[in-house]
């Protein structure tokens, strides 16, 4: 089988494990700058080229689109798709999961415990978004940061408004939420692939912060995730559209929330974790879906 990479960051360690045991199991592998595509439409063909050929001889595609450029990276894995070839994870899902508000507003119509979130773009109203998520201590979110980017925790309701104020006048459109003080920092990151989920790992935020991420300075663990969390994640990442994702779920006091579904999830913190051999999984949910899976079915909202 050939496969595709679809990033701008070849040397990173999650692109060398997946080539690594892509090419251990025989498949032949070539990484793409997405970046660096050009696309042709025409009523009587799509195609994609790179470096003056065309790719239209891979079997199967693994986006690993970074969050700085959604929008021409689902394009071309849009292309892709139109062109009949197995992608990993679909344009949509991408899209869907990248836009924080779009995301939650999936998640809420699916029916899933979500933390209570309100979104604005305007100041006008501030103490209007600050009551409908029951006031403070909340946390305010840019729609489309990454890796804790962007994510502050405010305890008193004259500095939520200073933040949502600053975040609004430039321009940045946000999510505020209420803050689930119960979890003290900690959240689970599940990995998905296909229709299970392959490792799981807890993250603990370093002294001082509440955001749990690796890459703020967090810790990571091994945890046991009960069979509702299991569920739970496997269908968020089927309901966005992804059969590789990172499913964020914290544990409050009403039971398992999502917080977030990540569409190009690293692979370096829980392998090192759980000692589970994610990229292997990968490769293996691809072996058997790539000629047998039919396209995700989705439905916009």
């Amino acid at each position: 089988m050939k496969i595709g990479i679809l990033t701008t960051n070849p040397n990173n360690y999650s692109n060398r494990r997946i080539v690594f045991e892509a090419e251990k199991r025989g498949h032949r592998v070539e990484l793409v700058n997405y970046l660096r595509c050009y696309l042709k439409l025409t009523p009587k063909e799509c195609t994609i080229f790179y470096g003056g050929r065309e790719l239209n001889d891979f079997d199967a595609v693994i986006p690993r689109v970074g969050a700085s450029h959604t929008f021409f990276g689902a394009a071309v894995v849009r292309q892709f798709e139109i062109m009949k070839t197995f992608c990993m994870n679909s344009s949509l899902g991408i899209t869907r999961s990248r836009d924080k508000l779009r995301a939650l507003q999936t998640l809420a119509r699916k029916g899933f415990m979500i933390p209570d979130t309100g979104s604005s773009h305007s100041t006008n109203d501030v103490g209007g978004l600050i009551d409908v998520v029951g006031g403070t201590p909340l946390v305010v979110k840019l729609v489309e940061g990454t890796q804790g980017l962007g994510v502050v925790l405010t305890r008193t309701r004259k500095a939520a408004e200073s933040v949502i104020q600053a975040f609004c006048g430039l321009r940045s459109d946000i999510l505020v939420q209420d803050f689930i003080g119960e979890a003290r920092g900690c959240d689970l990151r599940l990995f998905v692939v296909g229709d299970k989920v392959a490792a799981a790992m807890l993250r603990k935020a370093a002294k001082g912060d509440f955001r749990s991420n690796v890459h703020r300075g967090g810790s990571a663990q091994k945890v046991k995730i009960t069979d509702q969390e299991r569920k739970i994640a496997v269908r968020a990442s089927r309901d966005l559209g992804l059969r590789v994702a990172g499913v964020d779920i914290i544990r409050s006091k009403h039971g398992p929330m999502v917080l977030e579904v990540n569409s190009s999830p690293g692979l370096e913190g829980i392998e090192s974790t759980t000692d589970i051999n994610v990229a292997e999984e990968i490769i293996r949910y691809l072996e058997r879906q790539s000629h047998s899976s039919s396209p995700l079915k989705q439905t916009e909202i």
